[in-house]
Parts: C-alpha cells; structure tokens; sequence
C-alpha cells in the first residue's frame, strides 16, 4: 500500500515513544497490534523508534516499517546507552499534545493506551499505567524489585506509585518540564513523578515477552537501584554520619569502662579475639562509607564531564535530519522538527 505522509506543518495529537534492543522477534507483531489501537483513537500520532544499539535485524525492521507507514519516525543510536538515555532521547524528539513511553517487548499491551488516553482526557497530566502482578518475572527479581520499591518509598523525596514503570501517557507539559531537567545519571521513574503535574492511574496485566529475552540481568538491576536511590535520596550518605557517631559513642563509653576496670582490678592482658573483631568491624564500616561516598562522586563527576547522554547515527522521517549530537552543552534536546 502507499504510505502514509502526515501534514508537515502541524504537531500529532499523540506521540508513542518505542525503545529496541535487540527487539527483531517483536517488531512485526509490535506494530500489527499497535496500528489498529492508534488507528481507533480519532487522533493524529507519530511513533518514535529508538534503536539503542541493536545487533540483530531491528533497525531493517523498523525501515521496512516505516516503508508502510510515514508517520514512523526511526532513529538509531550510534550504540547502546541505555534505556534511561533512550527514554530521554524520545522525550526530547516526541512533539505530541501526549506523549506514550512503553516498552517493545508487548509486555505493555498497546490495547491499554484507550485508557491512558481516556484518562488523560479527563484531565490527568501524568498517566500511570500500574502493573496488577509481576508473574512474568523470576521470584528472585520480584522480590529485589518489591524491595527496592518498599525502600525507595521509605527514603527518597519523591513517592513512586506501587506497580509503576515506564508505561505510562505525560501530557505535553510534562514532557517540557522533564526535558528541562539537566541531569545525566537519569532515574525516568523518579523524574516523571519528581516533575509534579495531576496524576491519573490505570490498572493493566503484564503481557509474557513475544519472542526474545530480556536484557535486565541482576547486576543491571543493581546498577539501576543505585541510581535511583543516589539520585533521590542523600539518607545513604547522612546515615554514616550517625553510625560513625554511635561507633564513636560506643568507643568513648567502652574506653571509659577500660580504664574504670584498670584503676579497680588492676592490669589484664588484651585478648586477640577482641582486638581482631574491633579492627575488623572498624575497618569494614570505613570501606563501606567511602564505597558509599564512592558512589555518589562518581556522580558528580559524570554531570562535570558534560558528555552528551546519546549520540544520534541515523534518523528517517525528520526534516531536518537530526543532528548526530544533542546541541548544548547541557542534557539539551534535539531539535524537534515541528514541535510547537
């Protein structure tokens, strides 16, 4: 069939934000589902495809798409950044009225954006979609993520919804509010909600994967919690003031018991077995405060480096082409070829 071509001048009504890696089992059923969805809105879209690196058939897919229909925009990324870059990058590209982010796996079912949109409608800036259950994760991943969850809510500055993730629909002023944050090491979750804005939910059951396997090993999920505890919270860092205080409390009162002792009962001989354990535990409290130290400088050092947070390799559906690096010299956006 003849592809479509969108009016040049005027903004979509909806933008959904795609990010592959790796994804070429689920881009043909991605998009057969996704059509009929945004097909039966009554509104103008555009879909965005980020490709994060992919080294399989995912960026040919997603050309050959595009080949059917105009109004998919594909970008590719000149390697993999991550998926917080790529989020961020779609934001920065999508010039929807709303913008969807979802995942390409059709674990986020395409039939449940009617909803997000119906919400939105209704006035909902920020439109969760809220995982029911998490049966499609390995125990052990659960159980991390429940934990994750239960603490981040205990001590960070912001309140993340219970089942909240990266599904979700932001109205346009959302998205300028989130694009206008200049950070780098970027907690999406904790952002969208950090930015304020009325919030609106809607409940929605995890799909099974299509085809493929996930890209969200262990130590990507601990590398993910860090950032989002470092970038919400400075508990970890205050907390070791207090144990460093009540470790010194606790060295005065036994040091004042010591001599007590020696003054009453006379001169003993220091046990082996007492000193070792006091080096160590010592010891070990210092290496964990400077680990933790460690950490958020290492944050601090990445926002001073001013590296942009994706470089661009290749874009079809702008005109313009887009620019292979972000301009400015901050987080700053891509140029948005007909957003308002």
């Amino acid at each position: 069939m003849m592809p479509f071509v969108p009016p040049p001048s005027d903004p979509p009504d909806l933008t959904v934000v795609l990010p592959f890696n790796n994804e070429a089992a689920n881009v043909h059923e991605l998009f057969r589902r996704l059509y009929p969805v945004l097909g039966s809105l009554n509104l103008s879209y555009e879909i965005l495809a980020l490709d994060d690196g992919s080294t399989d058939e995912t960026y040919a897919l997603l050309l050959h798409e595009r080949s059917r229909d105009l109004r998919l925009k594909v970008v590719r990324l000149a390697r993999r950044f991550g998926k917080e870059a790529v989020l961020t990058c779609g934001l920065h590209l999508a010039s929807g009225r709303a913008v969807v982010t979802m995942d390409s796996d059709l674990q986020h079912p395409p039939e449940t954006i009617p909803a997000l949109v119906a919400a939105w409608r209704n006035g909902g800036k920020s439109v969760y979609a809220l995982r029911q259950e998490r049966l499609t994760d390995t125990w052990a991943h659960r159980a991390f993520a429940q934990a994750f969850y239960a603490l981040f809510r205990r001590i960070a500055e912001v309140q993340i919804p219970q089942g909240a993730g990266d599904f979700r629909l932001l109205d346009r002023a959302v998205v300028e509010a989130i694009n206008a944050l200049p950070e780098r090491t970027r907690f999406m979750k904790g952002l969208m909600t950090w930015v304020g804005f009325p919030q609106a939910f809607v409940p929605f059951t995890v799909a099974p994967r299509v085809g493929g396997t996930t890209h969200w090993g262990f130590m990507n999920l601990v590398r993910f919690a860090m950032d989002g505890l470092a970038s919400f919270s400075t508990l970890p860092l205050r907390i070791w003031t207090w144990v460093g205080g009540a470790v010194s409390l606790f060295a005065f009162l036994y040091g004042l018991f010591l001599t007590l002792r020696t003054l009453l009962a006379g001169v003993d001989i220091p046990g082996y077995a007492s000193l070792m354990v006091s080096v160590l535990l010592l010891s070990g409290l210092q290496l964990v405060g400077l680990g933790m130290l460690g950490e958020y400088l290492a944050r601090v050092f990445t926002e001073v480096k001013g590296r942009p947070l994706y470089i661009v390799a290749e874009s079809q559906g702008f005109d313009p082409a887009l620019p292979p690096v972000p301009t400015g010299s901050s987080v700053g956006p891509v140029a948005r070829p007909g957003a308002r």
